[in-house]
């Protein structure tokens, strides 16, 4: 009988970060099967946070062990600034979503990266040399594009609420950088947990179901499970790449997840403007070229 591949093994490094990809890819593509997902963004938020809370404490107990309580302890100010941070990311991805096309939502997400390099800049003082304030600049170009190609005020509202989405994350990054010993999976499955709470607040203030449909709720649960699974896989290979890879590899999220939603036989499509292809363009393009200015730094990022 044949043993199972050990995936902590720096040779599953690349394969476990594109699957990882993969499956966040799909995102869109499940929330554009949601029925009327416009009016059910607190219930989808109620059942993905509590599942998300649920899967990482479960995986994080197998683990570690019943110690795995213990990084509770250790989170921390940065722990629960980062939780605050990626719950917020988590609430305007949906309206983002529910508001614009995809690939205008993926594609200010993948912004990320320059966002993260000011808000460290402003706030831990690390410093932004002039090629990759070169790469912020072309990126905002490519965004203004996108804004300035929109023909609703719902699609301009869609692109700031993932503006919004993409400095959660950031928020999320910069605080662990801040205080490296903080426990990522523990802080990720607080965010779940944040998105929980607020979301029955809110539900229970407009005296609303917490529930949707059999079919929504079923969604809601996958979307929460993909997150799961690709944060799994994401951190055991990222533990072996250094950050130009895993910054180039992100790209596998963002055009998976706009094919998904564009390719006519899986019953969406949803095709991307010209300036949204053009916004799009300069994006990829501003990404590429910082991953090869942080390539020449040899930085390695992980999630641990």
């Amino acid at each position: 009988m044949s043993k199972m591949p050990d995936l902590k093994n720096e040779k599953f490094a690349i394969p476990l970060v594109i699957v990882a990809g993969i499956l966040w890819s799909f995102g869109p593509y499940v929330v554009r099967h949601i029925d009327q997902a416009e009016i059910f963004p607190w219930q989808y938020l109620f059942t993905r946070g509590i599942v998300i809370f649920l899967l990482l404490n479960i995986y994080l107990f197998f683990e570690e062990g019943k110690t795995f309580i213990d990084n509770y302890k250790k989170i921390g100010k940065s722990g629960i600034l980062g939780g605050v941070g990626l719950a917020t990311a988590m609430i305007t991805f949906i309206w983002s979503i529910t508001h614009t096309t995809a690939a205008i939502t993926l594609l200010t997400l993948a912004a990320m990266p320059f966002i993260t390099a000011l808000l460290g800049f402003l706030f831990l003082k690390e410093k932004i040399s002039p090629s990759v304030w070169i790469s912020i600049i072309v990126a905002t170009l490519g965004i203004s594009i996108m804004a300035y190609g929109t023909n609703s005020f719902g699609s301009i509202k869609g692109l700031l609420f993932g503006l919004a989405s993409a400095v959660g994350f950031s928020i999320f990054s910069v605080s662990l950088r801040w205080r490296k010993e903080t426990p990522k999976f523990t802080t990720v499955a607080l965010a779940g947990l944040f998105c929980f709470i607020f979301s029955l607040i809110i539900l229970i203030s407009k005296d609303v179901t917490f529930i949707s449909t059999s079919k929504n709720q079923g969604l809601f649960a996958l979307h929460g499970t993909l997150v799961c699974m690709g944060l799994i896989l994401y951190s055991l290979g990222s533990k072996f790449l250094p950050a130009a890879e895993l910054t180039l590899l992100s790209l596998t999220e963002v055009i998976g997840g706009i094919f998904w939603v564009w390719i006519p036989i899986l019953g969406i499509n949803e095709i991307p403007s010209n300036s949204t292809i053009i916004g799009g363009f300069l994006i990829f393009m501003s990404i590429i070229y910082y991953s090869l200015i942080i390539k020449q730094n040899k930085r390695f990022i992980g999630l641990n």
